[in-house]
C-alpha cells in the first residue's frame, strides 16, 4: 500500500501541476498520466522503506501522518523532469533529513510494536580475564 495517493497529491499540488508534470506524451492529453504517478509513488515508497526499514519492521500496519507527508514531498520532487521550484526542492531535502533522523533513531514514529529487534545491549561490555600479575608471579619483587 503506497504511503500517499493521487488524491492526496491532487489536493496538495493541484490537478494543473500534476497534468503538467505527467502529460509527457508526443500528443498532449490534458490529463494526469496515472502510470507516471504510480511509478513516482513506488519510487518514493522504496526510498522511505530503505530508511525506515533500518529501525522499524516493514510493512507498516498504518501509515503515520509524518510518513505520508514525506511521501508527498518525495513524490512531487521525483515527478519533476527539469529543476523543480525551490520550495519543492527544499521540502525534498527536508524530507531526506527527516528520513535520516528516523533511521538514526532521532525521530520516533508512533508505530506500536514495530521497532526492529535490537542487540539487547545498552552500553559498555566488560570481560574479565586472568590477571598476569599475581602474588605467585611477583615472588621476589615484593
Amino acid at each position: 500500500m503506497p504511503y500517499t495517493s493521487l488524491a492526496k497529491l491532487t489536493a496538495k499540488f493541484g490537478e494543473h501541476m500534476l497534468i503538467s508534470l505527467t502529460d509527457r506524451g508526443d500528443v498532449a492529453t490534458d490529463a494526469i498520466d496515472t502510470d507516471v504517478i504510480d511509478q513516482a509513488l513506488a519510487d518514493a515508497d522504496a526510498m522511505i522503506d530503505g530508511y525506515v526499514g533500518v529501525r522499524y519492521a516493514l510493512p507498516m500496519e498504518t501509515t503515520p501522518p509524518l510518513i505520508g507527508s514525506l511521501a508527498l514531498a518525495i513524490t512531487i520532487y521525483n515527478l519533476h523532469v527539469a529543476s523543480p521550484d525551490p520550495k519543492i526542492e527544499e521540502d525534498y531535502k527536508a524530507a531526506l533529513r527527516t528520513l535520516r533522523d528516523i533511521s538514526g533513531g532521532g525521530v520516533r514514529l508512533p508505530i506500536a510494536g514495530a521497532d526492529a529487534p535490537g542487540t539487547g545491549s545498552s552500553g559498555a561490555r566488560l570481560t574479565d580475564r586472568e590477571r598476569p600479575l599475581t602474588q605467585a608471579s611477583m615472588k621476589g619483587f615484593i
